[in-house]
């Protein structure tokens, strides 16, 4: 549970709507994101999580609504749109490291190409942040030689890179095997406790309950609950939440 939430808005989601041709994949959506804060989005397969995490730093486009990021309204092309994505830190299922380049080299290249620092500079930072999520001997490496949590630690350390305001994270966890899940989530736990303001999509409960300053519900492309943790998890609202619920596996 992160300490350090604070009142100051960073990520406002305004009446969004969004169209896939006849289908609607979100409706309706108003979501505040404080600095510091860790909100959890959850719900069934095709509620909309992760269509509304990739709407944040624009990888899907808004058929209505406004969202902002630290009181700017997302831009919708160019320039302004790469400044605003390099604010916007995103772990995606699927690690997209770049095969040809080192562990250093997938986490330097943002940093240098995008915010032109120093080759020397990038690269001290890297090998801290590599460090930092447990992976800093493999930094010479490929990532074909890396396991799938090595890698997917790696994709974190490449966007805290490029030190951004918030991290969206689409499913980090759900093409792992189940041993590697702990120790991407003990990284990402580490963050939250660290002040870094998160947008998680996962089916990690466990996570939810732990690390999440709220959870939110999604289903049908709505936000049905938005709650601290124990309140969703002891006494959902809805009946669609009750009824997502009582399906998980429990032991």
């Amino acid at each position: 549970m992160s300490v350090t939430a604070t009142a100051d808005p960073l990520v406002v989601v305004e009446n969004v709507q969004k169209h896939y041709g006849e289908f609607q994949a979100l409706t309706d959506v108003d979501l505040t994101v404080h600095k510091g804060e860790v909100v959890v989005v959850i719900g069934p397969s095709g509620s909309g999580k992760s269509t509304l995490c990739r709407t944040i730093n624009r990888l899907e486009t808004i058929t209505s609504g406004t969202i902002t990021i630290d009181g700017e309204e997302l831009p919708k092309e160019g320039k302004g749109l790469a400044a605003l994505r390099a604010d916007v830190g995103m772990v995606f299922q699927s690690f997209n490291l770049f095969a040809h380049l080192t562990i250093l080299e997938n986490v330097t290249l943002g940093p240098i190409k995008v915010r032109k620092m120093k080759k020397a500079d990038a690269e001290r930072e890297a090998k801290v942040l590599l460090d930092r999520v447990g992976v800093g001997q493999q930094a010479s490496k490929l990532p074909a030689q890396l396991s799938g949590g090595q890698q997917q630690r790696v994709a974190i350390a490449r966007s805290l890179a490029m030190n951004p305001k918030v991290m969206l994270f689409d499913e980090p966890t759900s093409a792992l095997d189940p041993e590697m899940i702990n120790e991407v989530l003990d990284v990402m736990i580490g963050l939250a406790a660290d002040g870094m303001t998160m947008i998680v999509v996962t089916h990690e409960m466990g996570f939810a309950r732990k690390a999440a300053d709220r959870v939110v519900f999604m289903a049908d492309g709505r936000i049905l609950e938005d709650q601290k943790p124990d309140d969703f998890f002891t006494h959902p609202q809805t009946d669609r939440a009750k009824d997502f619920l009582s399906k998980l596996i429990t032991h």
